[in-house]
């Protein structure tokens, strides 16, 4: 199958460099194929140039994935190219008026020292995520939006005294799981955060069946969880970074001199050992959010 790009689309060239598929909406239309429509709702800096970093791990499915990019009012998109998010960015109420979104992925958003209510865009983000979680068969939130997601199930973040940065190694917890049952059990994902959530809190929101914990590392605790009922999959972690994500943030930082270099991660011998992890990640999820959709209709 295939995406479905606009054919001006920034990243062409690099979605065919990678021998990614991809069709114009017109050329969809004739193929009579309901596509899966994954809403992308990107609150990353820079998210013009983060974008392909999600549609690579998309565009390898079996499955026709249009991309929705999502903007939120109330945020402001400082660092964006403003004639981009205003071309290719719709609302979520005009993503829903174009038709059902299937899946909606959340990105992550460096404010993690701030209190969630203090986060100008919070309102609208929690108005957005209790609707998706009617209408949508599941939502992913990545890195912040986990964290997002998890305070609304009743666990809050605590801020680091240093950024946790670098490539870090993760062990599944629950063998067979409908998303996580492929990946290996020990598998590596990069991290770049200033909080995370404490072991005992999580454990303790499972006990109470408000999350359910599916995977942890001794460095990072416990980064992928979900909601009982499978409407939401939570990842502190970047399983979408590549290998040049990772050496912008690492030169940005450098310059701000306030962080250390990435952890397991060699900049001048750049590998990326977390592949495996995202492509699994990002198609299991994919087929779950087709599955749901399929039973519904």
């Amino acid at each position: 199958m295939a995406l479905i790009l606009p054919p001006n689309y920034h990243k062409i060239t690099a979605v065919e460099r990678n021998r990614i598929s991809w069709i114009e909406p017109k050329e969809a239309e004739r193929q009579d194929i309901r596509p899966l429509r994954i809403g992308i709702l990107n609150i990353m800096p820079l998210g013009k140039q983060y974008e392909f970093n999600l549609l690579h791990p998309l565009g390898l499915s079996v499955l026709q994935i249009e991309p929705i990019w999502i903007r939120l009012q109330t945020h402001a998109y400082k660092s964006w190219d403003q004639s981009h998010l205003n071309d290719l960015y719709v609302s979520w109420e005009e993503a829903l008026s174009q038709g059902p979104v299937d899946g909606l992925i959340i990105t992550g958003a460096p404010v993690e020292h701030l209190a969630f209510e203090d986060v100008t865009y919070w309102k609208e983000l929690v108005a957005v995520v209790e609707e998706a979680r009617q209408t949508c068969a599941s939502t992913l939130g990545l890195c912040w939006a986990g964290f997002a997601l998890a305070y609304l199930a009743g666990v809050n973040k605590t801020a680091f005294k240093r950024k946790l940065f670098g490539v870090y190694p993760l062990r599944s917890l629950v063998p067979g799981h409908s998303l996580m049952g492929t990946q290996d059990d020990q598998f590596l994902c990069p991290q770049s955060r200033h909080a995370g959530l404490p072991d005992a809190a999580m454990e303790s929101a499972q006990r109470q069946g408000r999350l359910r914990l599916l995977a942890h590392g001794e460095s990072v605790g416990y980064t992928i969880f979900e909601t009982p009922d499978q409407r939401q999959l939570m990842h502190l972690g970047h399983p979408e970074y590549n290998v040049g994500r990772i050496i912008a943030e690492m030169e940005r930082d450098k310059a701000r001199g306030d962080v250390p270099p990435p952890e397991n991660f060699n900049a001048d011998h750049p590998r990326t050992l977390w592949r495996s992890h995202r492509n699994l990640l990002f198609q299991q999820w994919l087929w779950f959010c087709y599955q749901r959709v399929s039973l519904q209709g």
